[in-house]
């Protein structure tokens, strides 16, 4: 075989797609120096034409000589039956248990009865060969709506945290106002509260706010801890939170202040750990070590991470080749590392009290969070599981029409190869860390289970390298059961023939934008088609807000960056007034049948959301930015500092919330939609 084709070979052979489509139908091939980037980047290091062949050969020989395949997906709690054309003695090393659940010797047919859930290592050992087989065992769907809240068609909120206006307070939206907000949903009958991505973003990055940029996924963004509720705190440290809201309430801004928060916030932080140390209570301080030894190696590991991005800088990738290992990294016992889990342990605390107060309040699946398609390259997560990340690549997409240059997010990627061969630790640890925060949890660019587009930093094209994507869900299916959480896929763009079906037979739910959904002659559809297995809102973070969409805004920005002339701003304005039409049709007697007026809300805003209220689907969002009647987006794809992109403050403040007339008015139409999210509330008009 030619070097050519043995190289073609072992790409494949280890996920490399050796061409894909653009989306104008052409086929793109994957070139020969991107193959050996992704191969690298998976693992797979072939500097030389003969380490080509020789890499093939052993994985042939690999191949030739197992068993069984290295991975093989069950149904939790059925019996397991694998046929076997040799004899071999098995042993099954289930998962978090040294001793083995049962073992035997066959020569046709290895029987597992009742697999519980979990990873499982089955052990096969014949005359000359070992093979250990992962059983990845796991509930057929993740858990429902209804199996979560008892409720079959519910509506909620979707808000960003960092922009809830806290008044004369200073600083960001924080976990507690984040609890009083799900509080103030849930009395309106709203089932859940949604927020951006609330990711460790990094002690040292107050200049990185985006949060689908962070630094690690699994831990929190410590940037909302609500300082003014850690106890103890001393007078000294009042005196200084004093201060600072003296001084916030001296400045009048319409966007955060990220840098000048943390300025202060750290300060802050810094006292109360102090105050900490000094004064905790046996219990208080009993709780903190009993999280230290509950979060394990990985809390302690990113806490290092921190102390050593004080110290060098964050960009891991410029330290030293012994700080990039962790040889020269700090101590757990650390006085440094201990304030960074510290940290960690105020702001799960907080967030996980928010999700209490808001089942509470009478949500039927309360908080519903975002996890975001990848960590930042420099980050902690790509620091801490460098076992686990493909090397010297980042994720993106390929050129299109949108993007001709295509798109380099700078997004750490997971490597197939690698998170196999570590049994999908990094994977499930960061699924179970936020599915157990919340009701829901939504996965950003679920498409990435299946394929990732990954671009070499060597300069050579991007090309798609495949994942196990049936492990990789069954895996979902299995954190979600354990944790009790609905999955949403957001599934939008161009899928593989068979995706979406896929997911929904896993119990997963779509994620339906109702400014997308377009029939073949480019109308709108009508919600009552949609799939009832969905979420549908109008638009996202990323798109026009319903009077944004109606009067324009988003093409005022595109004039106003002169990505578009007056003459084509002046023709897709144009166009958007039929649209506009045609969502008012989706159901033009909203304002009569809500009792409502239309100084109350538009009557665009009545009539989209009475057809999402009236839809099949099981969750309806609507985004507080439309209740609030906001005309520009939280981002605009594109941009970094020409539009104020995860700024922008809310204009109601937290406490008048509950009592918002918008707020009240949807929560109408979603009821006279047959619509109630809240238990409570459910109970109270049924009686």
């Amino acid at each position: 075989m030619n070097l050519d084709h043995a190289l073609d070979e072992l790409a494949v052979r280890n996920g490399v797609i050796p061409h894909f489509h653009d989306l104008e139908g052409r086929l793109q091939p994957t070139s020969v120096d991107t193959k050996r980037a992704l191969l690298f980047a998976n693992g797979v290091n072939i500097d030389s034409g003969g380490m080509v062949h020789q890499a093939l050969e052993e994985m042939i020989a690999a191949d030739a000589r197992r068993n069984l395949p290295p991975e093989i997906i069950c149904i939790a709690g059925q019996d397991l039956e694998l046929a076997i054309h040799k004899s071999v003695t098995w042993r099954l090393l289930p998962e978090g248990k040294e001793e083995n659940a049962v073992e035997g010797k066959t020569d046709n047919l290895i029987v597992i009865q009742d697999l519980p859930s979990g990873i499982h290592e089955l052990h096969l050992d014949s005359s000359n060969h070992r093979d250990i087989v992962l059983l990845i065992s796991a509930p057929e769907k993740a858990p429902s709506v209804f199996e979560k809240s008892g409720l079959e068609r519910i509506w909620g909120v979707n808000l960003a945290l960092y922009g809830l206006n806290k008044g004369d307070d200073p600083g960001i939206g924080n976990y507690k106002d984040l609890a009083d907000v799900a509080s103030a949903i849930g009395l309106n009958g709203g089932g859940f509260l949604g927020v951006n991505p609330v990711h460790a973003m990094g002690w040292n990055n107050p200049e990185v706010f985006s949060p689908y940029s962070p630094s690690h996924r699994g831990f929190l963004n410590t940037s909302h801890i609500a300082v003014e509720h850690i106890e103890p705190m001393s007078e000294r440290t009042r005196a200084l939170l004093a201060s600072w809201k003296h001084a916030a309430q001296n400045k009048s801004s319409q966007l955060v202040d990220y840098p000048g928060h943390s300025k202060f916030q750290w300060l802050i932080l810094d006292a109360l750990f102090q105050d900490f140390t000094k004064h905790a209570t046996t219990v208080q301080e009993n709780e903190f070590a009993k999280f230290c030894i509950n979060e394990g190696p990985a809390a302690h590991r990113v806490a290092q991470y921190e102390c050593l991005g004080e110290k060098h800088g964050s960009d891991w990738r410029k330290w030293s080749s012994s700080l990039r290992d962790g040889i020269d990294a700090p101590d757990t016992s650390d006085e440094r590392v201990r304030f960074h889990l510290w940290l960690q342990w105020h702001a799960e605390n907080q967030l996980q009290t928010a999700q209490l107060e808001a089942v509470s309040s009478g949500m039927g699946l309360g908080l519903y969070l975002d996890l975001a398609v990848g960590a930042r390259q420099n980050g902690a997560e790509a620091w801490a599981e460098a076992e686990a990340i493909a090397q010297d690549v980042s994720i993106g997409a390929p050129p299109d029409h949108l993007s001709p240059a295509g798109q380099k997010w700078d997004l750490a990627a997971y490597s197939p190869k690698k998170l196999s061969t570590s049994n999908y630790r990094a994977f499930r640890e960061i699924l179970s860390r936020n599915m157990r925060r919340c009701g829901v949890l939504r996965i950003d660019h679920i498409l990435g289970l299946n394929r990732s587009f990954w671009i070499p930093e060597n300069g050579a094209p991007g090309g798609y390298i495949k994942h196990n994507f049936e492990t990789l869900l069954a895996i979902v299916r299995l954190e979600a059961e354990r944790n009790q959480t609905v999955v949403i896929g957001e599934d939008l763009g161009l899928v593989p023939e068979g995706f979406r079906e896929t997911l929904l037979n896993s119990g997963i739910y779509s994620y339906s934008v109702l400014q997308y959904e377009k029939n073949e002659n480019g109308k709108f559809k009508n919600p009552s088609s949609l799939s009832p297995q969905s979420l549908t809102c109008f638009g996202t973070h990323d798109t026009p807000t319903l009077r944004g969409f109606a009067t324009g805004g988003d093409i005022t920005w595109w004039q106003k960056l002169n990505w578009i002339d007056e003459s084509h701003a002046a023709t897709i304005k144009d166009s958007h007034k039929q649209e506009v039409a045609d969502l008012m049709g989706l159901a033009p007697s909203a304002l009569q049948e809500a009792h409502a007026t239309a100084s109350e809300i538009d009557k665009l805003n009545s009539s989209v959301h009475r057809a999402m209220a009236n839809s099949p689907v099981m969750m309806v969002s609507v985004q507080f930015d439309d209740i609030e009647g906001n005309i520009d987006a939280q981002n605009l794809p594109g941009t970094i500092d020409e539009h104020p992109n995860w700024r922008r403050l809310y204009s109601t403040p937290i406490a008048a919330i509950n009592d918002h007339p918008n707020l009240k008015h949807i929560s109408k139409i979603m009821a006279i939609g047959g619509r109630v999210g809240s238990k409570k509330v459910n109970k109270e008009r049924n009686s």
